[in-house]
């Protein structure tokens, strides 16, 4: 079977008639299906950018020097890691590419098995499909033990529902898959954006005793810092497994561009503007949590990321129908997984006109 022939339909292909129908309300669509940041990028960023756009030579797949020391350095502030260093730490072309094609940097094959959450971003389970691993939806991590997985993802806060973990349960999740011999890997991208509860790093060590061990935490500046164009990510964790992705990395050719790693060292220097847009979505929030209510909507977990998870009690499509016919699209919680076919995913990446616009045809 060919590599397409083993993944799923693409999904957002399937919302194009309520794409169209959104589209026609005589004020215009709000799309609110994806989390496709709007606000501008910080100009600390596009500076950088310019001042290192002359690159005539190849970049490292390591990244430079001052982009490991600021990845260091971020985690170590934000997120309490400790004994991190530079050799624990490697970019990534954005944090997508990671999650798609870590089981089979990892080695990972048919004998294998990936555990992912039971409502989840979809690429966990297109990666161990393109690995021709074995994708299993798990939210129990008293039950991998049976699963005997290679690899183990969790993520919080969660797209597409917005679940914060506890450091209580992060840490039964550590200990889990260390228990089995699995690697770890916890998708943190939306870690800056905690509404009701404060996330927690798999590498902090209340959570993994001090040792990084079978451990890797994914980040993303995509969300974070408005820069989702850049393709600007990166991984850290356990220098054992670092050091092998790595390696094979640079016979892949998976390397970013010596502009972009310039502008992640300016953007992870700076908290300035992460704070100014932990407001504007606070306030994009204040806006429409009330209005889908308001519409006969129950909002549920959406502790912290960028949407909404929310139910009428009815299939995800009938809900995307009623709001296409208001001109808002969201996207069908089935994207997500079976247990997601009652709730839709509402995002909070449109300008504050267009959210202003879709909280008014909610409230009628």
């Amino acid at each position: 079977m060919s590599l397409a022939g083993r993944l799923p339909d693409f999904p957002w292909d399937s919302l194009a008639d309520a794409r169209a129908l959104a589209a026609s309300h005589p004020g215009g669509l709000v799309d609110l299906s994806v989390g496709t940041p709007v606000d501008p990028t910080p100009g600390l960023a596009q500076r950088a950018l310019r001042e290192a756009s002359d690159a005539p030579g190849y970049p490292t797949t390591w990244g430079t020097p001052a982009l490991r020391a600021a990845i260091v350095d971020y985690l170590t502030s934000r997120w309490r890691a400790h004994g991190l260093t530079e050799h624990g730490v490697l970019p990534v072309i954005g944090t997508k590419e990671l999650v798609a094609w870590l089981p089979t940097l990892l080695g990972l094959s048919e004998a294998d098995t990936v555990v992912y959450p039971e409502i989840a971003y979809p690429t966990y389970e297109v990666g161990a499909r393109i690995a021709r691993a074995n994708p299993v939806a798990c939210d129990d991590p008293s039950e991998i033990a049976g699963l005997r997985p290679g690899l183990v993802w969790i993520n919080s806060p969660a797209n597409p529902h917005g679940r914060i973990l506890s450091l209580d349960e992060t840490r039964a999740w550590v200990e889990a898959a260390r228990s089995v011999g699995a690697v770890l890997a916890s998708d943190e991208c939306y870690g800056e954006f905690g509404w009701e509860a404060e996330p927690v790093s798999v590498l902090d060590p209340r959570v993994n005793d001090g040792s990084l061990d079978g451990l890797l935490a994914v980040h993303s500046l995509s969300k974070r810092s408005n820069a989702a164009g850049y393709r600007a990510g990166f991984v850290a964790g356990d220098p054992a497994l670092i050091g092998p992705l790595l390696e094979v990395r640079k016979h892949a050719g998976m390397m970013l561009p010596a502009p972009i790693q310039a502008a992640m060292v300016a953007l992870l220097g700076d908290t300035g503007h992460v704070d100014d847009q932990r407001e504007r979505y606070l306030h994009r929030r204040a806006l429409l949590r009330p209005a889908l209510e308001a519409a006969g909507y129950r909002v549920e977990y959406s502790e912290g990321s960028l949407y909404l998870w929310c139910t009428r009690g009815e299939h995800c499509r009938a809900s995307i129908d009623h709001l296409a016919s208001l001109g808002i699209l969201a996207a069908p919680g089935d994207f997500y997984g079976p247990a997601g076919e009652q709730f839709v995913r509402v995002a909070l990446t449109a300008t504050d006109e267009r959210i202003a616009a879709a909280a008014a045809r909610l409230r009628g």
